[in-house]
């Protein structure tokens, strides 16, 4: 165990590199001087002139080669320091800092919904005994997923905020701004969850352990809740992780949407202003969020179902 996991942990340090390296070139490669950008967006109305340009970029650090740079940036990031942004001069930790709250909220209420909604879709799928009523279900996923999630924003914000005015449609202030956009960002994962689970819910209560169940005189919805659900978790949970990745991407749309603060709306000026120290801080921090919840994940399979404990086991013992 040990061994698996000393490996799961070497691999996430990797992914957390090559995030932070695969985003120092892209920003590199994007068109234009981030310093002239900063200063031209003074809103002064006067353009920076190269003289001035060249000495803001001494004193950034953006004169030196572009390895020294990296290796500096690596360092310093491996000390949890990002630097400062070029936009605001504030430091690219406490920027994170304060940010980060709102998009945990945010995204630990989606994926919650988005795991709830799932699962109750693909256990009514699976219990309706009509075929159209399965079909229709069935059909919900692939019809979720295929809508746009700015345009599903939108949507919310025209019904709930502005024609019944239930709920705000912008800010971060208290739970009821938090419903438009949690649930913006928790229909991809709903439809994704309810597909995958469906799917393996529907292989599962055709095992033969099932079969037994329901000859002993179980119902159907206990055969389902009681012995289906547990054991055909492990691909529901297998995408709950790769949900994660998809709430993080999202936080950028559905925070610019609803103007909520957080990491989301942070990497999107960064990104149009090439605020390099903003993206990589951001960058570095979301891939970590990542790929812990994806370690976790893979602890918890054996937990799920012992048989993966049993076979761990065996090839260790071979």
């Amino acid at each position: 165990m040990l061994t698996y996991l000393a490996g799961r942990v070497a691999q996430a340090l990797f992914v957390v590199w090559a995030a932070f390296t695969t985003t120092f070139i892209a920003v590199r490669l994007l068109p234009g001087d981030p310093v002239a950008l900063m200063l031209n967006g003074r809103g002064d109305g006067e353009s920076a002139s190269p003289a001035e340009v060249a000495r803001v970029s001494a004193e950034l650090g953006f004169d030196r080669p572009v390895l020294d740079q990296y290796l500096g940036a690596l360092v310093e990031a491996l000390h949890g320091d990002f630097g400062r942004s070029i936009q605001t001069g504030q430091p690219v930790s406490a920027m994170i800092s304060a940010a980060l709250p709102g998009t945990l909220r945010l995204g630990a209420a989606a994926l919650v919904l988005a795991l709830l909604a799932g699962t109750a879709l693909a256990v009514a799928a699976n219990h309706v005994r009509s075929p159209l009523g399965r079909q229709v279900l069935r059909s919900v996923p692939s019809i979720a997923v295929s809508m746009p999630s700015f345009w599903v924003g939108l949507m919310l914000i025209q019904v709930f905020s502005l024609d019944l005015g239930l709920l705000p449609s912008l800010g971060d202030d208290g739970f009821a701004s938090l419903v438009l956009p949690a649930c913006t960002l928790a229909i991809p994962g709903t439809a994704l969850v309810g597909q995958v689970l469906s799917k393996s819910l529907h292989a599962t209560l055709h095992e033969p352990y099932a079969d037994t169940a329901r000859a002993v005189g179980a119902s159907r919805l206990r055969v389902l809740l009681g012995h289906g659900l547990r054991n055909a978790a492990i691909p529901a949970v297998t995408v709950f992780g790769l949900l994660t990745g998809s709430v993080i991407g999202g936080s950028v749309l559905v925070e610019t949407v609803f103007a909520r603060p957080g990491m989301g709306r942070d990497i999107f000026f960064a990104v149009s202003t090439q605020d390099l120290p903003v993206v990589q801080g951001v960058v570095v921090v979301a891939s970590l969020a990542f790929v812990v919840v994806n370690l976790a994940v893979d602890l918890l399979y054996p937990v799920l179902d012992p048989r993966i404990r049993s076979t761990g086991r065996a090839a260790v013992a071979r």
